[in-house]
């Protein structure tokens, strides 16, 4: 009989061996119930914000994504950059190159999240006059991003470190970490808001409170000499070709938060413009439930990154390829429940943010998120197969092709739309210039996609692993 350490040391192995849908399956699924915890914490802010203090809060609120991108930009480049390395790095046999790409993420988690934390404390008025806010909404960001940010070297490292945590053969317990964290900013939301009249303010100390009980699970994981990766004291030294393979490959995921706050910037812009703070309101409405299915793909690509990363350390060109029509297949049926919310249900999402009693603001509120998530979605089925590709291209080591299909969708193509729409067709420029984008890209994620396998195919011996 095997022991835990022995099942646990051989858990990356088996990435080369198990049946594709199986692996997928076990990967996957902690993964997307993980990702989509995540996205829950952003639910669960806006409905004890929206019913605990009001609809202009939820515009405040809204008014943070931009800045919250940004911090979750450089959290994703390290965490992303190292599981891939890790994930390459464990099918090549070099445990020892995948420990100190552990070390390395640690550091550079450090160092990023608290430059980030300083400069944004520092000028936080003046980046929220910039995203958009007004003098009836700038209070409510102020309180909540003060705190967020003053919390930030946590939810770096956590995000960070459980990315490695799932990499190194640990999907459930990345998927339990994400869930305690969740369920503890569950309980503390309420607590902090209605009981101890907290506010906005009560809404983020409980995301980082749960954040540091979440990091604390992760950092004894990886103390303990027991796990398959761990913490030795050679590992943290920062190596400039490590963290320069971390950067390179996380760069993909870091420029789509950048470009997602730079369209949110936009996009508040345009609704202020030519809608008012309900509009914002609106958005971040609309945001957030569109995420809980946009996580849902990312955490089928999470599941497919290992994987993909092992088998093509390996050279099992044939699993890679298989493992990504499988995940791209089920991306599209996520997308899918997506757009069916959309038309079916559009006046119930909306509502779970604002109370019943909440006056003419929140009644404005929900019709311009019934319209907006309308007009928004009718192109989402595609999304699913524009995401993928994109992580693909990552998980492979070709970080080039993702940056690019990341900024042709966001700045080439989004971007300019937000700008040309607006003026002609008010809000509704700005709910249709997404659906346009969205199409563009995914016709040219497919393009950029089928010359990738194309090559896999015919010539296997020219692909250049890291």
């Amino acid at each position: 009989m095997r022991t835990s350490r022995t099942v646990n040391r051989a858990a990356p192995l088996s990435l080369g061996t198990d049946p594709l849908p199986t692996l997928l399956l076990r990967y996957a699924v902690p993964a997307i119930i993980a990702t989509t915890s995540s996205s829950l914490y952003n639910i669960v802010d806006s409905i004890f914000i929206g019913r605990g203090v009001g609809p202009l809060a939820i515009s405040g609120l809204a008014l943070t994504m931009p800045l919250m991108n940004i911090a979750s930009a450089f959290g994703s480049m390290v965490g992303i950059g190292s599981a891939a390395i890790i994930s390459i790095r464990l099918g090549q046999g070099d445990r020892r190159a995948a420990e100190q790409t552990l070390g390395n993420a640690v550091l550079l988690s450090a160092a990023i999240s608290l430059a980030l934390s300083l400069l944004g404390l520092v000028f936080l008025d003046d980046i929220l006059r910039l995203f958009g806010a007004s003098a009836r909404t700038i209070g409510y960001s102020r309180d909540f991003m003060q705190v967020i940010l003053a919390g930030n070297i946590v939810t770096n490292m956590f995000l960070s470190l459980n990315e490695v945590l799932r990499a190194s053969g640990s999907p459930r317990k990345s998927m339990a970490v994400m869930l305690s964290a969740v369920a503890m900013n569950t309980a503390l939301n309420p607590l902090f808001i209605f009981v101890f009249g907290w506010g906005v303010r009560g809404s983020a100390f409980a995301t980082v409170v749960s954040q540091v009980a979440a990091l604390a699970i992760l950092l004894r994981h990886f103390s303990d000499g027991e796990s398959f990766l761990h913490f030795r004291c050679r590992i943290f030294r920062l190596r400039r070709r490590i963290a320069g393979s971390i950067v390179s490959i996380g760069l993909a995921p870091f420029l789509v938060h950048l470009c997602a706050s730079v369209v949110v910037i936009f996009v508040n812009k345009a609704l202020q413009h030519h809608g008012g703070d309900i509009h914002i309101g609106a958005y971040g409405v609309i945001n957030r439930i569109v995420m809980l299915f946009l996580m849902v793909v990312s955490g089928l690509n999470q599941g497919m990154q290992p994987i993909v990363g092992y088998n093509y350390g390996a050279r099992r060109y044939d699993r890679v390829i298989r493992a990504l029509k499988i995940t791209a297949a089920c991306a599209v049926c996520v997308t899918s429940a997506g757009f069916l919310v959309s038309r079916l249900w559009p006046r119930e999402a909306a509502g779970l943010f604002v109370g019943a009693d909440a006056g003419a603001d929140a009644a404005q509120l929900v019709a311009a998120v019934e319209h907006g998530i309308r007009s928004v979605l009718p192109m989402f089925p595609r999304v699913g197969c524009q995401i993928v590709p994109g992580h693909f291209f990552q998980y492979i080591g070709t970080p080039r092709k993702a940056i690019f299909l990341s900024m042709t969708r966001q700045m080439i193509l989004l971007v300019p739309l937000l700008i040309l729409l607006p003026p002609h067709f008010g809000t509704d420029g700005v709910w249709y210039a997404m659906p346009i984008a969205d199409t563009s890209a995914s016709v040219l994620a497919a393009v950029l996609l089928f010359l990738q396998l194309r090559r896999m195919r015919r010539n296997p011996d020219a692909e250049k692993v890291l």
